[in-house]
């Protein structure tokens, strides 16, 4: 993958509109809009995005970095849309999207698809509104753009096995990630107080007012559902509708809801493994789940011997694998390369669907932690994360217990501080939450806390369902999507009921094609 240059600095722009302390963030009115959105077409090709954006409008906002203090230094946010078609006098307003993938998940290219219903959304409602996709405060195409030392994770050669063998191996790994963190500040200063899940709602507020809307309707996946809850809660009046899908908890905001995280991954993993033992006829790792998490392990532990090119170990093997835990559809392609490697000793599949991260995970990555770090307060003693993680690991969540925990590690040395963790909650925002069953990042907990904690929502789960982002995805459940496409459309809803208001079943797992011969 080319590797680009962005700028790191915090550019100072004119202010866009009235602007207000955060005591009166809430009462701020479309009144105070000011000039809006200058929309242009965006260019065919992307940086990093690449032809993506080809057929979107391009703008952007500019916000204050610190809403303390209003008038002082603005970063600009990256906004894409996809005009309605509908005629005006059936113009249902705007809809913001955020796709999640954790705090760092890039959003221009998602307007498209929504518009021109490659979703699964019905083509009446894509039609009707504009879609606007952005890239959250510090990620991607808005400012800063946070990238940190860019040797703790995705350095472009094999790293050390993420399962620590002897103390000294783990306290390798924390010694890196406390020199990541301090790059981090180094580099960015007191901007990592700045980029909490609050100040992103204060920018959606600052993106509904330069466009223009009264009220806005509200697409968010993974955490993009916990900015959504967060957003409700402080600006309940501003929401016309609101899709939350794949939910995150509010109280478990982070460290707990990570260590949530590598259990439920464990149960899909194992649900992977015995899916490709089902088909060894195909695959020959194995008639047993037991059997082919064997071979998977066995190919890791070959790799922290002898990485494939110097480029591809034990770390980087559960990077090409953790996918499977949060998405059926790769399961494919993954089985292929785990079926290859250790049936074939052929690495050329792993090889095609490894490349040396550079830029957009290099951010989504830093911003994970800017976003987490500062949200709730994470344990700042190693030896608390160290218990837990190898408790874990010890009970039998193998997977991706320590791959996690070094993601998230800089947490525990992070040079910012954290803020308390926001309350959320209100009784009558117009919430509709989608939730797969088996959702690794989040699991059950976070739908079913966050039904009570808006009482107006109404709650969809979708049965047997392992997919992050179950509705208007490659997920393809037509049930879920009749639900969303409802709501959109008019406000619909299932009728409220004591728990869970209706369910679907989730679609089928994918089947590979039969062996030749």
């Amino acid at each position: 993958m080319k590797k680009f240059v962005w700028a790191t600095a915090v550019a100072v722009a004119g202010l866009v509109g009235s602007l207000v302390a955060p005591a009166a963030v809430a009462q701020e009115t479309t009144e105070a809009a000011g000039a809006g959105i200058a929309w242009t077409p965006c260019p065919d090709t992307d940086p990093v995005l690449g032809s993506m954006l080809k057929g979107l409008d391009c703008g952007s906002v500019q916000v204050p970095l610190d809403y303390a203090k209003p008038s002082g230094t603005k970063i600009s946010l990256a906004l894409t849309r996809a005009r309605h078609t509908v005629a005006d006098s059936d113009y249902k307003g705007a809809v913001i999207l955020n796709r999640g993938q954790w705090p760092g998940g890039i959003g221009r290219d998602l307007p498209t698809r929504y518009a021109q219903g490659t979703t699964g959304l019905a083509k009446d409602v894509g039609a009707a509104y504009d879609w606007i996709g952005f890239d959250p405060r510090g990620v991607g195409a808005s400012e800063p753009s946070v990238v940190c030392d860019n040797s703790y994770v995705y350095p472009g050669h094999a790293q050390p096995s993420p399962v620590p063998a002897t103390p000294a191996a783990e306290q390798e790994w924390v010694d890196r990630a406390r020199a990541y963190a301090k790059s981090c500040g180094d580099r960015y200063g007191a901007t990592l107080n700045h980029l909490t899940t609050k100040d992103a709602a204060r920018d959606l507020d600052r993106m509904r007012i330069a466009l223009g809307q009264e009220k806005i309707t509200y697409f968010g996946t993974d955490w993009g559902t916990y900015l959504g809850s967060v957003y409700a809660t402080m600006y309940p009046k501003r929401v016309q509708r609101m899709v939350l899908d794949s939910v995150v908890k509010p109280s478990g905001t982070w460290y707990q809801n990570n260590l949530d995280k590598n259990s439920l991954s464990e149960r899909n993993a194992k649900t992977f493994f015995g899916w490709v033992a089902k088909y060894d006829s195909v695959y020959h790792l194995g008639t047993t789940a037991a059997a082919v998490e064997e071979q998977y392990y066995k190919a890791q532990g070959e790799l922290t011997e002898a990485p494939v090119d110097g480029r591809i170990g034990p770390a980087e093997w559960a990077d090409v694998f953790e996918p499977v835990v949060y998405r059926s559809w790769t399961w494919l392609s993954r089985a292929q390369i785990l079926s290859d490697f250790a049936v074939r000793d052929d690495a050329t599949s792993l090889r095609a669907n490894y490349s040396d991260p550079a830029f957009p995970h290099q951010n989504r990555h830093a911003m994970t932690n800017a976003v987490q770090c500062t949200d709730a307060a994470q344990p700042t003693d190693w030896n608390r994360w160290h218990t837990d993680h190898a408790r874990q690991y010890a009970a039998g969540d193998r997977f991706l217990t320590w791959t996690n925990a070094w993601y998230n590690a800089p947490c525990a040395f992070w040079p910012a501080k954290p803020q308390a963790r926001p309350s959320v909650g209100n009784r009558s925002v117009n919430v509709l939450l989608v939730q797969p069953e088996f959702d690794t990042a989040h699991g059950t907990a976070g739908a079913v806390e966050t039904h009570r904690l808006f009482p107006n929502s109404r709650l969809v789960l979708e049965k047997g369902g392992h997919n992050v982002g179950a509705a208007l995805s490659a997920n393809n459940n037509a049930c879920l999507n009749t639900y969303v496409g409802d709501f959109l459309r008019d406000g619909t809803r299932p009728a409220s009921v004591s728990g869970t208001d209706a369910t679907c079943r989730a679609s089928v797992d994918p089947v590979p094609p039969a062996p030749a011969g």
